[in-house]
Protein backbone atom coordinates (compact mmCIF):
# COMPACT_ATOMS: atom_id res chain seq x y z
CA UNK A 1 0.00 0.00 0.00
CA UNK A 2 2.05 2.86 -1.01
CA UNK A 3 0.49 6.45 0.21
CA UNK A 4 1.76 9.46 -0.97
CA UNK A 5 2.48 11.56 2.15
CA UNK A 6 3.94 15.15 -0.43
CA UNK A 7 0.19 17.11 0.54
CA UNK A 8 1.53 16.37 4.26
CA UNK A 9 4.91 17.11 3.30
CA UNK A 10 5.02 20.73 4.84
CA UNK A 11 1.56 20.95 6.37
CA UNK A 12 2.81 20.82 10.13
CA UNK A 13 -0.06 19.50 12.09
CA UNK A 14 -1.66 17.79 9.19
CA UNK A 15 -2.18 14.23 9.37
CA UNK A 16 -2.43 11.16 6.84
CA UNK A 17 -4.32 8.01 8.66
CA UNK A 18 -4.07 4.64 7.30
CA UNK A 19 -5.87 1.20 7.84
CA UNK A 20 -5.87 -1.99 5.75
CA UNK A 21 -5.21 -5.78 6.60
CA UNK A 22 -2.59 -8.12 5.63
CA UNK A 23 -2.64 -11.84 4.72
CA UNK A 24 0.32 -13.55 6.05
CA UNK A 25 -0.82 -17.25 5.75
CA UNK A 26 2.28 -18.13 4.04
CA UNK A 27 4.81 -17.04 6.68
CA UNK A 28 6.53 -19.84 7.75
CA UNK A 29 7.74 -19.36 11.74
CA UNK A 30 9.98 -22.38 13.29
CA UNK A 31 8.51 -24.58 10.98
CA UNK A 32 4.93 -23.48 11.90
CA UNK A 33 2.20 -20.94 10.14
CA UNK A 34 0.55 -19.66 13.23
CA UNK A 35 -1.01 -16.80 11.11
CA UNK A 36 -4.37 -18.56 10.44
CA UNK A 37 -6.52 -14.83 10.67
CA UNK A 38 -5.69 -11.63 8.46
CA UNK A 39 -3.35 -8.84 10.72
CA UNK A 40 -5.13 -5.72 10.79
CA UNK A 41 -3.06 -2.62 10.58
CA UNK A 42 -3.64 0.63 11.26
CA UNK A 43 -1.85 4.05 11.85
CA UNK A 44 -1.18 7.55 10.93
CA UNK A 45 1.50 9.61 9.29
CA UNK A 46 1.66 13.15 10.74
CA UNK A 47 3.25 16.14 9.90
CA UNK A 48 5.97 18.47 12.61
CA UNK A 49 8.14 21.25 11.64
CA UNK A 50 9.11 19.73 7.75
CA UNK A 51 9.42 16.26 9.68
CA UNK A 52 6.82 13.15 9.21
CA UNK A 53 6.74 10.85 11.85
CA UNK A 54 4.73 7.39 11.17
CA UNK A 55 3.17 5.09 13.54
CA UNK A 56 1.05 2.10 12.82
CA UNK A 57 0.49 -1.35 15.09
CA UNK A 58 -0.20 -4.66 13.64
CA UNK A 59 -2.62 -7.21 15.54
CA UNK A 60 -3.73 -10.63 14.96
CA UNK A 61 -4.59 -13.40 17.13
CA UNK A 62 -1.54 -16.63 16.54
CA UNK A 63 -2.00 -20.06 16.47
CA UNK A 64 0.65 -21.10 19.00
CA UNK A 65 2.11 -24.14 20.56
CA UNK A 66 4.10 -23.82 23.89
CA UNK A 67 7.82 -24.63 23.47
CA UNK A 68 7.89 -26.25 26.94
CA UNK A 69 4.66 -28.09 27.15
CA UNK A 70 3.59 -28.48 23.46
CA UNK A 71 0.12 -27.30 24.31
CA UNK A 72 -1.85 -25.66 21.45
CA UNK A 73 -3.02 -22.26 22.46
CA UNK A 74 -4.64 -18.69 20.87
CA UNK A 75 -2.26 -15.69 21.27
CA UNK A 76 -2.69 -12.19 20.82
CA UNK A 77 -0.23 -10.28 19.01
CA UNK A 78 0.29 -6.58 18.81
CA UNK A 79 3.27 -5.15 17.25
CA UNK A 80 3.45 -1.42 17.28
CA UNK A 81 6.03 0.12 14.94
CA UNK A 82 7.12 3.85 14.28
CA UNK A 83 9.72 5.76 12.41
CA UNK A 84 10.73 9.35 10.86
CA UNK A 85 9.90 9.65 7.15
CA UNK A 86 12.76 11.70 5.21
CA UNK A 87 13.10 12.89 1.40
CA UNK A 88 17.04 12.09 1.55
CA UNK A 89 18.95 10.80 3.89
CA UNK A 90 21.60 12.72 6.17
CA UNK A 91 22.34 10.03 8.14
CA UNK A 92 22.75 6.71 6.69
CA UNK A 93 23.00 4.32 9.95
CA UNK A 94 20.07 5.42 11.48
CA UNK A 95 17.76 2.91 10.89
CA UNK A 96 14.64 4.29 12.36
CA UNK A 97 14.60 6.84 9.09
CA UNK A 98 12.87 5.73 6.03
CA UNK A 99 13.51 7.11 2.67
CA UNK A 100 10.28 8.59 1.09
CA UNK A 101 10.27 7.23 -3.14
CA UNK A 102 8.86 9.95 -5.21
CA UNK A 103 6.83 11.18 -1.83
CA UNK A 104 5.46 7.59 -1.40
CA UNK A 105 6.69 5.49 1.09
CA UNK A 106 5.20 1.62 1.53
CA UNK A 107 3.54 1.30 4.54
CA UNK A 108 2.68 -2.22 3.77
CA UNK A 109 6.13 -3.51 3.52
CA UNK A 110 6.82 -1.59 6.69
CA UNK A 111 4.10 -2.93 8.84
CA UNK A 112 5.13 -6.58 7.30
CA UNK A 113 8.48 -6.39 8.37
CA UNK A 114 7.47 -4.92 11.67
CA UNK A 115 5.49 -7.66 12.13
CA UNK A 116 7.96 -10.57 11.31
CA UNK A 117 10.66 -8.84 12.80
CA UNK A 118 8.26 -8.83 16.14
CA UNK A 119 7.39 -12.41 16.52
CA UNK A 120 8.64 -13.88 19.72
CA UNK A 121 11.43 -16.56 19.16
CA UNK A 122 9.97 -18.64 22.05
CA UNK A 123 6.18 -19.15 22.65
CA UNK A 124 4.74 -19.90 26.62
CA UNK A 125 1.57 -21.05 27.29
CA UNK A 126 2.12 -19.31 30.57
CA UNK A 127 4.80 -17.48 31.90
CA UNK A 128 4.61 -20.22 34.80
CA UNK A 129 4.71 -23.56 32.45
CA UNK A 130 6.53 -26.28 33.77
CA UNK A 131 6.44 -28.25 30.72
CA UNK A 132 7.20 -31.68 30.66
CA UNK A 133 8.75 -34.32 32.46
CA UNK A 134 12.17 -35.79 30.45
CA UNK A 135 11.64 -38.62 31.07
CA UNK A 136 8.13 -39.82 31.03
CA UNK A 137 6.49 -37.02 29.40
CA UNK A 138 3.85 -35.94 31.54
CA UNK A 139 2.87 -32.27 31.93
CA UNK A 140 4.27 -31.19 34.74
CA UNK A 141 1.40 -28.34 35.14
CA UNK A 142 -0.84 -31.14 35.47
CA UNK A 143 1.13 -32.09 38.41
CA UNK A 144 3.55 -34.25 39.57
CA UNK A 145 4.93 -37.64 37.53
CA UNK A 146 5.99 -40.89 38.94
CA UNK A 147 9.21 -40.72 38.06
CA UNK A 148 12.00 -41.39 40.32
CA UNK A 149 14.25 -38.34 40.46
CA UNK A 150 17.59 -39.04 39.75
CA UNK A 151 20.05 -39.39 42.77
CA UNK A 152 23.42 -37.64 43.42
CA UNK A 153 25.74 -40.21 42.22
CA UNK A 154 28.03 -38.50 44.86
CA UNK A 155 25.11 -39.63 47.31
CA UNK A 156 24.40 -43.25 45.73
CA UNK A 157 25.34 -44.96 48.95
CA UNK A 158 23.63 -42.88 51.11
CA UNK A 159 20.41 -43.33 48.83
CA UNK A 160 21.17 -47.56 49.14
CA UNK A 161 20.61 -47.24 53.22
CA UNK A 162 17.19 -45.49 52.40
CA UNK A 163 16.02 -48.05 50.38
CA UNK A 164 17.13 -50.84 52.41
CA UNK A 165 14.65 -49.60 55.39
Amino acid sequence: MLLDVRPILRDPGKRLPFQFTMDLTDMEFSSRYPVSRPVSVEGEIFSTADVLHLDLTARTTLDAVCDRCGKEFLQEKEVPYSCMLASELQDEDNDEIVLLEEGRVNVYELARTAFILGMDTKTLCSEDCKGLCPRCGADLNLGPCSCKKDVDPRLAVLAKLLENK
